[in-house]
């Protein structure tokens, strides 16, 4: 199988990372220069990858095709380049619908909608796919854990959980520099505040058949210092304004 990828951002990056740390099977993955310090990068760190100039030749020259673009690039390229009927698509482009995916691509190829992080690049993290594929199940079950969903418009709400990565990330750097402003070296903070929330990441997902209403419960104590800094960001209104975004980001994928 030869894997091609139009993109070479982040998330381009970490699947094809997670790829070359996998069992996947494949003869080749050939990655566009779109993004010339990443793909130059990822070739020298790996075997089998190599770089291509040409969208169209990417498309020519693989099994697999990966659409790691923005969509207003998608838009714009997608309906000039000419794909095969028997090709798997992999679109990881958050606007654009199966529907105007099929109408852009033109031929009868078998396309899916992915949402795969950063994390991925651990083989770590799931990934939602729509419509249901047992070929892009199984590959993803060997880098993360696949999660078919049978319905375009519930796969929306993952997409808009996936708008809140970059607000989590921030807010691991507002406590990190919280700690360095108080005299913590800077590596001893990020160290302390990333491990930290991967443990009680890690918790949560240990926990994760129980609600999490009883998590939050028990990890507080009557006048603790937890039950004082939920009531001060629930009367700040920090967990209104999360829902106020999703809901923003939600009314945004479905115009």
């Amino acid at each position: 199988m030869k894997i091609g990828f139009i993109g070479t951002g982040r998330i381009a990056s970490s699947i094809i990372t997670g790829i070359c740390k996998s069992s996947i099977k494949y003869e080749q993955i050939i990655i566009s220069s779109r993004s010339r310090l990443i793909s130059s990068k990822l070739k020298k760190k790996f075997k089998k990858i190599s770089i291509e100039k040409q969208n169209q030749k990417i498309i020519d020259n693989c099994n697999w095709i990966f659409l790691c673009i923005t969509p207003l690039v998608g838009e714009k390229i997608i309906k000039n380049l000419r794909f095969k009927p028997n090709q798997t698509i992999i679109s990881l482009i958050s606007t654009i619908t199966l529907s105007r995916l099929k109408k852009m691509i033109k031929v009868k190829a078998s396309i899916v909608r992915a949402i795969p992080l950063p994390p991925i690049s651990l083989k770590k993290g799931p990934v939602p796919i729509y419509p249901p594929n047992k070929q892009v199940k199984s590959f993803f079950n060997k880098i993360g854990s696949s999660i078919e969903i049978k319905n375009e418009k519930l796969s929306t709400n993952f997409w808009a959980i996936s708008g809140m990565m970059a607000s989590y990330y921030d807010m691991l750097r507002v406590m990190s520099n919280w700690l360095i402003k108080k005299g913590i070296k800077k590596n001893d903070a990020q160290k302390y505040i990333t491990s930290l929330f991967l443990a009680l990441s890690e918790d949560a997902v240990a926990n994760s058949k129980k609600e999490l209403k009883y998590l939050v419960k028990d990890s507080q104590t009557p006048k603790g210092l937890n039950e004082q800094g939920l009531n001060q960001m629930s009367k700040k209104g920090v967990y209104k304004n999360i829902i106020k975004t999703l809901n923003s980001i939600h009314k945004r994928l479905n115009k």
